[in-house]
């Protein structure tokens, strides 16, 4: 029903100015000890807001509001049902509402829709137990029957209530084989592992722990904050504050909010309720990726060559070429020794020219540094070689070692894969349990 409020601007302004103070009576003194009393001024026929007004301040004082709630009703149902659940949960009455002021207020949720400033006020003061066990069931109903599909992207639900999930997962197996824990067929089960437990210990956390007063007190002010906000945009709607902070948002942004390990702990509860059937599904996912068996071969680098491991032994093939190849790098082709075979044969040269002449000593002498110039090559190229089939032998042999460490780790994941397994179907069966249990209506 509309109204025209432009008839008396005194009277709409005086009462808006009333119910504002009203509301901020009701936040500050939840004994409403100090309630302005109304004067004719606020009295604005034909508004809904004005024996709305009437019904709340009578029913503070726990008087019969009958004759008031049916004329504010009249003009405005909705508006009336949620200015009254929400200013007697402000000022701690909540159990004073009727339970369908509750179904009126809050209307019906759905996921193509955004959920009111109106409804999540409601929903927030419902989970504060500010309308006592009733009234958070009401909110778990109206929740429960948007049906969420069971496969609404998992990855968005399992990122809200465990956020921050490490790149890569080294099991204890693989720890001086870090990049055997990089390929996707040991990688995954490991991670998949480690995100079930994670999620299991979150849903712990949410479903089992108890508020304490600080928290409390800290959860109450920011759900009266936002009551109260909602309040001053009911009573004066032209001084709504609009922007993308008080954007509505649609149910299933508000349930992955909820889920984040900085949200409310009764929000939390509620939410993963909402949201059993995706961490169910998500997590039946999870479990079955650690059930998958190692792969028969990986192939990984091994000082720079590629080597295909087995259970049995790394592959024949693949450990000759690989050392072939350090064979082949180790002992570079350095050639035939042309200057020291030329300094022996200048040597030898020398010496024949010294016997047949008469500059018998000096050819001798110089034969004789040319032939020690020659031996010195010799012996430095020998040397060479000889570092050359050493640090060949210590490649060889540190593939081999690497090779056979390589396969035992392979036969520890093998080992950890089985008991990986059975914790993760340990952890699902656990999680189903708390998933089943729900959150506590009280």
């Amino acid at each position: 029903m509309s109204t025209d409020l432009t008839a008396n601007p005194h009277a709409r302004t005086e009462l808006h100015r009333y119910a504002e103070a009203l509301l901020a009576n009701l936040a500050a003194d939840a004994t409403c000890s100090t309630i302005p009393t109304p004067t004719s001024s606020t009295n604005v026929p034909g508004y809904w807001l004005s024996p709305a007004v009437e019904a709340l301040l009578l029913l503070l004082r726990g008087q019969d509001a009958l004759e008031p709630l049916g004329r504010a009703a009249k003009l405005d149902e909705r508006r009336t049902a949620l200015f009254l659940c929400l200013a007697l949960a402000l000022c701690g009455q909540g159990d004073r509402i009727h339970a369908s002021w509750m179904g009126i207020a809050f209307g019906d949720l759905s996921l193509d829709s955004p959920v009111s400033h109106g409804q999540r006020a409601l929903w927030l003061a419902a989970a504060q137990g500010a309308y006592g066990p009733a009234g958070k069931i009401f909110v778990l109903r109206k929740l429960d029957a948007v049906a969420v599909p069971s496969r609404s992207e998992p990855a968005r639900w399992l990122s809200a209530l465990t956020p921050h999930e490490p790149s890569m997962v080294v099991p204890p197996s693989l720890v001086d084989f870090p990049e055997l824990a990089e390929f996707p067929e040991l990688a995954q089960p490991v991670q998949a592992a480690a995100q079930l437990s994670r999620l299991l210990g979150r849903c712990t956390e949410i479903t089992t722990t108890r508020t304490g007063a600080a928290s409390r007190t800290a959860c109450a002010l920011w759900s009266a904050d936002e009551t109260l906000t909602v309040l001053r945009d009911l009573v004066r709607p032209e001084r709504a504050v609009r922007g993308p902070e008080r954007a509505e948002k649609p149910l299933v942004e508000h349930l992955l909010d909820d889920l984040r390990p900085s949200s409310d702990p009764a929000l939390a509860a509620i939410a993963l309720h909402v949201a059993a059937p995706i961490v169910r599904t998500a997590a039946e996912c999870l479990a079955q990726a650690t059930q998958v068996a190692p792969p028969e071969s990986v192939s990984i680098p091994l000082l720079g060559h590629r080597v295909t491991l087995r259970p049995e032994g790394p592959d024949p093939e693949s450990m000759a070429a690989a050392e072939r190849h350090i064979t082949v790098e180790g002992v570079p082709n350095r050639g035939r020794p042309w200057l020291a075979y030329a300094l022996l044969a200048l040597a030898a040269t020398t010496l024949v020219v010294g016997v047949v002449t008469p500059v018998t000593l000096p050819a001798a002498a110089l034969a004789a540094l040319l032939a020690a110039g020659g031996g010195h090559q010799l012996w430095s190229r020998h040397r060479r070689e000889r570092a050359d089939a050493e640090y060949v032998t210590k490649q060889l042999s540190e593939l081999r070692e690497l090779a056979d460490g390589a396969v035992w780790a392979l036969h520890e994941y093998a080992r950890e894969a089985d008991k990986r397994a059975q914790g993760a179907t340990s952890d699902l069966a656990e999680l189903i349990r708390l998933l089943r249990r729900g959150p506590r209506a009280g």
